[in-house]
């Protein structure tokens, strides 16, 4: 997934979850925060964040906070990324074999669900999760409480009973991590709805990306600990 034209700038505050304030070469700019959750730990006074310059000149702000340094690992915290990056890599990957089309935006039960994949086997539905949490080099999700997520998971649970196949998948939205486990301390009905779901062979998949400051690319898999 490649992103337009990207600069850098250093962190300074952020107002409100939509905002942020970023000194950039040309001055303090305004900008949007393409992710709604906490980031607490990310978005810190002086880091180095990265920001892609928008397409329409009559939008309020003209740059998208997309990516922040922490230590050495840069993180992709675009909080659509993940979805784009799916879509661009699933058609090809081993981890879902002979998928015919990739449905986007899929309706299912009382949610919509992120993607239904044509397979040879049938319906295979998907819900994708950004994770963008890291601690000593572990991944955790979610930052901050979803019941919109645990109800997807139950979704989930409730499609392979009824005979489909399902997958939550998370995208790490960085590198170098040694797993990725639900964050119970924050919201453990996601955990519990997690490990249930797996319990009625709902298949859980993680991967990390290789993050450049204008880019985003699945990289390899790494084992969920539930």
């Amino acid at each position: 997934m490649q992103y337009g034209e990207v600069i850098s700038g250093r962190f300074l505050d952020r107002p409100n979850r939509f905002i942020a304030h970023v000194e950039t070469a040309d001055g303090v700019q305004t900008v949007h925060v393409k992710n709604t959750g906490r980031c607490r730990e990310l978005l810190l006074p002086g880091v180095t964040v990265y920001l892609e310059k928008g397409s329409n000149p009559n939008r309020k702000t003209a740059y998208d906070l997309i990516a922040v340094e922490k230590g050495n690992t840069l993180i992709n915290m675009d909080a659509q990324a993940p979805n784009r990056v799916f879509a661009e890599w699933v058609a090809g990957s081993q981890a879902f074999p002979d998928v015919k089309r990739v449905k986007p935006e899929y309706p299912y039960g009382g949610s919509r669900l992120d993607f239904c994949l044509e397979t040879e086997r049938g319906l295979h539905l998907v819900e994708v999760k950004g994770v963008t949490l890291e601690e000593d080099g572990k991944a955790r999700f979610p930052d901050a409480p979803t019941e919109r997520g645990v109800r997807h998971i139950q979704e989930l649970q409730k499609a392979v009973d009824g005979g489909l196949d399902a997958t939550l998948f998370f995208v790490v939205q960085m590198n170098n991590i040694q797993s990725v486990s639900p964050n119970d301390e924050t919201h453990p009905a996601f955990g519990a709805a997690s490990r249930k779901a797996v319990q009625h062979g709902v298949r859980v998949l993680a991967y990390t990306c290789d993050v450049t400051p204008d880019s985003l690319t699945i990289y390899q898999p790494v084992p969920v600990i539930l």
